[in-house]
């Protein structure tokens, strides 16, 4: 069941999945996902992970159940990252491994860099070091235009391999992309696309896992690769012509590759 908890004025809605045997002192496993997602974008993740980690999936600032906040409320990604950190706090969790899609793995990353006694692991699904070198700044105006979910209709592609566009998968994803609040989310990705941190990589320490969908079509292809040339401990994985979404069409794949990150890492 879902829990809330206060903090910066807003109501946070997280998920907490435990079946590790309380013995055992398992480590905190948090799960940060994309824009335009929420928490349930990852069930199909939990049932593998939740035996071995205790599994912490929050709703970011605006997105699910958590509060939109309002204009006077400044929207930063060390505003982000101090979300998560409060939620540890909450928790009582000194240190946690954390994976991030798209631009959860921006909030990961700030979390590394500047919060990084938090920060055991961290694996990166789809997640470059910011947006400003895609081409999110121009879907703006067709949002605005045509209204969410047509234009995420029109682009899917981007995100889904043609052999699965128009499944219902596909449909249902765009269902649950498309009910978002659309001035928070033209705030927030226009905020994100204004972004880049690749100077900053070497600030993080911990083992890194860089998961690249090789034909993903949000950003080009190379704008992953500061991850792998300036963090010292990064694992460079590439899905061969895989599209951007990998965490929603792929979760096998994508747990089994995490969980052996997570092993080889364990004394983290």
């Amino acid at each position: 069941m879902p829990a809330t908890f206060r903090h910066d004025g807003l109501d946070f809605r997280y998920f907490v999945d435990d079946f590790t045997d309380p013995w055992a002192n398992a480590p905190a496993l948090v799960m940060i996902h994309a824009a335009m997602g929420n928490a349930t974008r990852w069930n199909p993740w939990v049932p593998s992970l939740c035996r071995h980690y205790r599994v912490i999936r929050p709703d970011l600032r605006g997105h699910g159940r958590t509060q939109i906040p309002g204009p006077e409320n400044e929207l930063t990604l060390a505003k982000l990252a101090g979300d998560i950190v409060a939620l540890l706090d909450h928790l009582g969790i000194e240190r946690a491994h954390l994976v991030g899609n798209s631009a959860g793995g921006y909030v990961g990353q700030h979390l590394a860099m500047f919060h990084p006694q938090r920060v055991r692991t961290l694996a990166l699904f789809g997640s470059a070091p910011g947006l400003k070198n895609s081409q999110a700044a121009s879907w703006l105006p067709k949002v605005a235009a045509m209204g969410l979910r047509p234009f995420l209709a029109s682009t899917i592609d981007d995100r889904f391999p043609p052999h699965l566009v128009g499944t219902p998968q596909a449909e249902a994803f765009l269902d649950a992309l498309g009910s978002n609040d659309v001035p928070w989310i033209a705030r927030f990705v226009g905020y994100m696309a204004t972004q880049e941190w690749s100077a900053e990589l070497h600030r993080i320490q911990c083992p890194v896992l860089a998961v690249v969908p090789g034909a993903g079509r949000i950003g080009a292809g190379d704008a992953y690769r500061p991850l792998r040339d300036n963090i010292p401990r990064c694992e460079y994985l590439v899905y061969d012509g895989e599209r951007h979404s990998i965490c929603e069409y792929l979760p096998e794949r994508c747990v089994a590759d995490l969980l052996s990150f997570l092993a080889r890492h364990a004394s983290a």
